[in-house]
């Protein structure tokens, strides 16, 4: 039996990986901590492996308090910056016993087609994303979003492609999106939605559309409860469940 923890218990994606690991055959949820509680060897009670789906502005404090409390981490929680990035890595550095799997998504078919817009960024002119999610998103982009952008320009750019075609030249409310390492990308929050990505690429006369839908966070599910399962041992950090799918 793997011995679980959760931060951010009480939170929406919290309460259901509380469920969701109660219901694994192979796991114990030993802890619930919540926005306020301390995360310490008592506090996590004797969890091999926390689970973290709190919010960006604490979600590094805690992953450190985490690994430092003698536990592996999985974390869902957005807004990883590649300085935090290696800021886990130099503690890891100095905890080799312990691991911790960061991902920006944990839906399988978010996954798969993050993985799914690399390839096929190599083969076409244009690019863009849209993500869409529900109102109470407190980060924009998604860090699904981010990702699959970074995807994007890692295979344009092994591709040897052109900076993309955009005859824009004014733009003062900022209506083409953000720009993630030379890909745009789009925020839409809209009640009735859950967590929506479109990745869209163009050449002259075709269109390829990726589409990634959850509409319930049961969606995520399977795949923390496999990082829960892989990270142990596992050693350092591994940032995207594609990593541990090998996809």
């Amino acid at each position: 039996m793997i011995k679980v923890a959760v931060t951010g218990a009480k939170g929406r994606m919290g309460s259901t990986v509380c469920a969701a690991v109660e219901g694994a055959e192979d796991m114990s949820l030993v802890a619930r901590l919540d926005q306020g509680d301390l995360i310490t060897p008592d506090s996590l009670k004797g969890a091999q492996v926390v689970v973290d789906f709190s919010i960006p502005s604490a979600t590094q404090d805690n992953v450190a308090a985490i690994l430092a409390s003698g536990a592996d981490a999985v974390v869902g929680t957005t807004g990883w910056t590649a300085q935090a990035y290696d800021t886990v890595r130099a503690q890891l550095a100095q905890l080799p016993q312990r691991s911790a799997i960061i991902a920006p998504n944990f839906a399988l078919s978010a996954v798969l087609a993050m993985s799914f817009a690399e390839k096929a960024a190599a083969y076409f002119e244009s690019a863009e994303v849209i993500e869409m999610h529900h109102p109470n998103k407190v980060d924009a982009p998604s860090g699904t979003a981010y990702a699959t952008a970074q995807a994007i320009s890692r295979g344009r750019l092994a591709a040897g492609l052109a900076p993309m075609p955009d005859a824009t030249e004014t733009d003062p409310l900022g209506a083409r999106g953000a720009v993630i390492e030379g890909v745009p990308v789009h925020a839409v929050r809209l009640r009735g939605l859950n967590a929506h990505e479109e990745i869209l690429f163009g050449n002259p006369g075709e269109q390829l559309v990726i589409r990634s839908d959850c509409f319930d966070r049961q969606s995520f599910m399977p795949g923390v409860l496999l990082a829960v399962r892989k990270v142990r041992g596992r050693g350092g950090l591994t940032i995207g469940l594609e990593k541990i799918l090998g996809i």
